[in-house]
């Protein structure tokens, strides 16, 4: 299939031995099975992609059921990923796992974990302030945000503390270490963004090497 991503569920990370007896971390992720919800075309839509659905449920709202209405199942997720020759391929088709295989590159696409309000050294890396020379309180101050006669403002996008995570986060090139299709299981190299059971689109890389 022409298809070149899927949607997932990240489970969690687990170890796995090589063939030449190297063992290497991984992270498992649930790959589908997912359905083709809607086709995108050049002729239409000047681009061509196919929309996925994973995570089958009762209810949802109208527009939603209005829009899966042809498919006769609802899903949670709804995601475009890339796609090629889409000849031979019908909204309503499943895929899944098995469109990897060992040894490909692919991207992980996943919502960080959220951290909530966080100050400038765990949020930027800041080194914080000096701790001697008389500093008391100043170990983890953020130091100048900018000066009083020009600009006599804060630049817009000035680093300091604020909200930290929740956003989505690419990690690309990430080896296909084992592909279990008969299950809907991709190890994947590494590590992955999100928590355990978070949303994850997995989709081929074009920049490997």
């Amino acid at each position: 299939m022409a298809v070149d991503g899927v949607l997932g569920k990240k489970i969690g990370m687990t170890q796995i031995f090589r063939e030449d007896g190297r063992l290497v971390g991984v992270t498992a992720v649930q790959a589908g099975p997912c359905t083709i919800t809607q086709i995108r075309l050049p002729e239409k839509d000047k681009y061509t992609a196919v929309q996925l659905g994973f995570h089958e449920v009762r209810n949802l709202r109208s527009p939603e059921k209005g829009h899966l209405r042809k498919i006769g199942r609802l899903y949670r997720h709804l995601r475009e990923v890339p796609a090629g020759d889409l000849t031979g391929v019908e909204v309503g088709d499943p895929v899944g796992a098995e469109i990897f295989s060992e040894g490909e590159y692919i991207d992980a696409i996943g919502t960080s974990k959220g951290r909530g309000f966080t100050g400038g050294i765990k949020r930027h890396n800041f080194s914080g302030g000096p701790k001697t020379h008389g500093q008391s309180d100043r170990h983890r101050a953020p130091g100048s945000i900018g000066s009083g006669t020009y600009p006599g403002r804060i630049w817009k996008g000035t680093r300091m503390a604020g909200h930290y995570g929740a956003e989505r986060v690419t990690v690309r090139n990430l080896e296909v270490v084992r592909v279990d299709a008969s299950r809907n299981l991709v190890f994947v190299k590494g590590a992955i963004p999100g928590p355990s059971n978070g949303l994850v689109i997995l989709r081929r890389t074009n920049k490997a090497g």
